[in-house]
């Protein structure tokens, strides 16, 4: 079989092990390509694995062999699945392989904001602690996680790995879901109750037609002042121009971002430096063993397709 792989970068700098997927046939790796460019390196594949690249119907018309998409992702927003369908190609994608890594990072962020720690070491590094009159000096005022409401927007497998955290920290978790689960032990609650009593909103829902924008001036504003946003979902789930007005009015007390609407961020982002933002550049998912298992998934994926067996199949194939 002929394989394309391309966003060869987003995956590996130089520590991960394809050969799960060079068992499967010829591959020719590549980069992040302008679209001609992807037009045509695509154009002999029968298999194009793809992460952020969009695939779309002028791309698929350049691939006449082409018989399979896989993601490098659990999100396909950048495919384009009603073109695929058409041309009788599966398109696949990798559920629950960032689980362990997306919570780590949510608490990563949380951690650091809450207890200043960023400014606290930056401040010993330039010899602040040298010059102490005291043992310990108090410039940044730190939070303690105990105690607070923590609210979960969806509760698929990282909303709940996030949830049983939350509660090791000793939070009240709440959860809000558009399907009820059988087996929460938390609290469930309204969409409009989440934003109310939420001490900490953890997003982790998919962006859809129904959630994109979902906090905006008028959801902020139900929340409390104390409150702090932590998103490790999708940017476009956030109007940042309303958030970055109430972070800096003071509306809401933090935000925690590892996604944008727009990545790589944009010069006019209105979050870049916005008043008490956390801002990583979607790393949630990049360690080691998160991207190995990753490319194992993605590989599985392929075996599964040409074995006639295919699994993890996100569109309709006649």
């Amino acid at each position: 079989m002929n394989i394309v792989s391309v966003d060869l970068c987003t995956l590996s700098a130089g520590d991960i092990d394809f050969s799960p997927l060079k068992r499967l046939g010829e591959v020719t790796f590549y980069d992040v390509l302008a679209p001609g460019g992807l037009a045509g390196a695509a154009a002999p594949a029968e298999a194009l694995l793809v992460n952020k690249a969009r695939v779309d119907a002028a791309l698929i018309s350049a691939c006449p062999k082409l018989r399979y998409v896989g993601t490098y992702a659990t999100g396909y927003n950048n495919i384009d699945l009603k073109a695929c369908s058409d041309r009788g190609i599966t398109v696949c994608n990798v559920p629950n392989y960032s689980t362990h890594a997306v919570a780590q990072h949510v608490f990563a962020l949380l951690l650091m904001f809450c207890g200043a720690t960023d400014k606290y070491s930056a401040s010993v590094d330039k010899g602040e602690w040298k010059r102490a009159k005291t043992f310990c000096y108090m410039p940044w005022p730190t939070t303690e996680l105990y105690g607070k409401t923590f609210g979960v927007y969806g509760y698929g497998n990282i909303g709940r790995a996030v949830a049983h955290i939350a509660q090791a920290f000793g939070m009240n978790v709440i959860v809000c879901t558009r399907t009820r689960p059988a087996d929460c032990p938390f609290e469930l609650v309204s969409p409009v109750d989440i934003f109310i009593r939420s001490d900490i909103l953890s997003l982790h829902c998919p962006l859809t037609e129904q959630t994109a924008g979902m906090i905006n001036a008028n959801t902020l504003s139900l929340m409390k002042k104390s409150a702090i946003i932590v998103n490790t979902a999708r940017g476009g789930l956030i109007d940042e121009l309303a958030l970055a007005k109430a972070l800096n009015s003071g509306r809401i007390a933090g935000a925690c971002l590892d996604v944008l609407a727009d990545e790589p961020m944009k010069k006019d982002c209105p979050l870049y430096r916005a008043g008490h933002t956390v801002i990583t550049p979607h790393v949630a998912w990049i360690p080691r063993e998160t991207r190995q298992r990753l490319v194992e998934a993605a590989a599985e994926n392929l075996r599964r397709f040409i074995l006639g067996q295919p699994v993890n199949v996100v569109n309709k194939v006649p």
